[in-house]
């Protein structure tokens, strides 16, 4: 074991730990987060490559959201036999088959996730539009790696570039207070502005919620957390579609870090009760975040679906005929479970393939002859509920990585990093950021070639920062959560 990893360990996890960077384990208690000592390496241009990527897929996920017949007509075949889109897919219905347009303002905070194949390149794993988060513990790390960064033995622990500056939380609230304001201000009334996270029962995530909160406190911002269930029969209507809940008086802005798991709507009573709390939240003068069709919009179904396009059908949803043709790639090749692909599959190698259901989050995925004993089990009636994911293959790190683990030091030869790139929308538009605060990050132009420097932040308006779990080439899962992996950062590499 490196010496001066194990050296540097201890003091890593404190830090870690005496800024929030952990889950709760048990009431009054809560364990570290694992994490990388030292973060991974990316060129300036694949960095910039995925702001780009981020970009466009929030663009184009905000358009198509707004599609509503396309949503039905893509969702309908899969309800039978998966009840959270059975209930998305009615909840959604309700709003836009409505006499009356929904008035909420859509806020979308989009998290998509890439991986950079050996082969095809960067690729899309999924698109968050629900409960996309961790970009607080994203940028965490960057100050943990920033922080080790400026102590000695730096150069041993690989830290001798430019860190890719990550101001996740100071950009996400920024847009969410620019979106709460925005709502208030409409309304000139005396209450202060409020945002209400509605969030999952006996949540361990709750550090992560707690800095973005703490970011809207700053800024002015009242913030509330409940459950679905803590908000039945405690919302109503104000003036002018204004959103009340009891006690507290008027909401400006709903951010749901629950309801994308059929559970989030289970309660002693009825699921149908808190369904309806949602489609009721969407039907006053509120901005949200995410509304039931970005999560529509976002689901592996759609994705499939778009991935299947040419890429000159992707300017239906508002990208240019050069941005389909940069979309259409980072969309992967994925195709419908039917008798000609489950055939496909028996006959080419198991391992070329991931199967997937509907649900988010990790530990859902299935591999290799896992996916040959699924696909059996399933009737054709089924098949539509699930899809095939050509399998990613990227290229690990060139150097071992020590990652710590329920405060353990470990070793990882092959160690690869999922980036989660986050993007604001807001009505409709790229959310105006304002450039973020500095880190105390050297300027990378500082140690690169005039001509290699890279693009100013401003080039991508809606970028707001960003997450990378790494986990060793072996593991299938990279969730923090659900699987084996560790929350990581970025620092530049650049040629000798």
């Amino acid at each position: 074991m490196n010496t001066i990893f194990a050296a540097k360990k201890e003091p890593a996890l404190l830090w870690a730990l005496t800024h929030g960077m952990a889950f709760r384990s048990s009431t009054g208690s809560a364990s570290h987060v694992p994490f990388s000592l030292s973060p991974s390496q990316i060129s300036p241009e694949r960095f910039h490559t995925l702001q780009d990527a981020g970009e466009l897929m929030a663009m184009l996920i905000d358009n198509l959201s707004r599609q509503d017949h396309i949503l039905d007509a893509a969702i309908s075949p899969i309800v039978a036999h998966d009840p959270l889109f059975a209930a998305l897919l009615e909840m959604h219905r309700q709003l836009y088959q409505s006499t009356t347009p929904p008035p909420r303002v859509p806020l979308l905070i989009l998290r998509s996730d890439f991986l950079d194949d050996s082969d095809f390149g960067t690729t899309l794993v999924e698109a968050n539009s629900i409960a996309a988060g961790m970009g607080p513990f994203g940028q965490l790390t960057h100050q943990l790696h920033q922080h080790l960064q400026q102590r000695p033995a730096a150069p041993e622990l690989g830290l001798t570039s430019s860190l890719v500056e990550n101001p996740a939380i100071e950009r996400l609230a920024t847009a969410i207070a620019a979106a709460t304001m925005n709502i208030k201000q409409a309304f000139n009334d005396q209450d202060p502005p409020r945002f209400l996270m509605v969030v999952q029962p006996d949540e361990d995530n709750v550090f992560d919620q707690f800095l973005l909160e703490q970011a809207l406190q700053q800024r002015g911002i009242d913030t509330l957390r409940r459950t679905f269930s803590e908000l039945q029969g405690q919302l109503s209507t104000g003036p002018q579609q204004r959103l009340m809940l009891a006690g507290v008086g008027s909401l400006d802005t709903v951010y749901l870090r629950s309801g994308y798991q059929y559970d989030d709507y289970s309660s002693p009573s009825s699921s149908a009760d808190l369904m309806a709390i949602r489609v009721f939240i969407e039907r006053h003068r509120v901005a949200v975040s995410a509304t039931v069709s970005q999560q529509l919009a976002s689901s592996k179904r759609m994705q499939m679906l778009l991935s299947q396009l040419p890429a000159s059908a992707l300017t239906q949803f508002g990208l240019s005929q050069d941005q389909a043709a940069m979309v259409k790639p980072l969309l992967g090749e994925i195709i419908a479970v039917n008798e000609q692909s489950i055939a496909k599959v028996k006959a080419d190698p198991s391992a070329t393939w991931v199967l997937k259901d509907q649900r988010e989050g990790g530990g859902h995925c299935l591999f290799d002859t896992d996916i040959i004993t699924k696909l059996a089990q399933l009737s054709s009636e089924e098949y539509p509920a699930w899809l095939l994911m050509r399998r990613l293959h990227p290229r690990p790190a060139n150097a071992p990585a020590y990652i710590v683990r329920h405060g353990k030091l470990e070793v990882i030869d092959d160690l690869v990093a999922e980036i989660g790139i986050f993007n604001v929308w807001y009505d409709g538009q790229p959310c105006p950021l304002e450039p973020a605060p500095p880190l105390n990050t050297p300027d990378i132009t500082d140690s690169m070639p005039a001509n290699q420097a890279p693009r100013r932040p401003n080039a991508h308006p809606s970028f707001a920062g960003y997450l990378v779990r790494s986990k060793s080439a072996q593991t299938t899962e990279a969730g923090v959560h659900s699987g084996r992996g560790v929350l990581d950062s970025l620092m530049f590499s650049f040629p000798s």
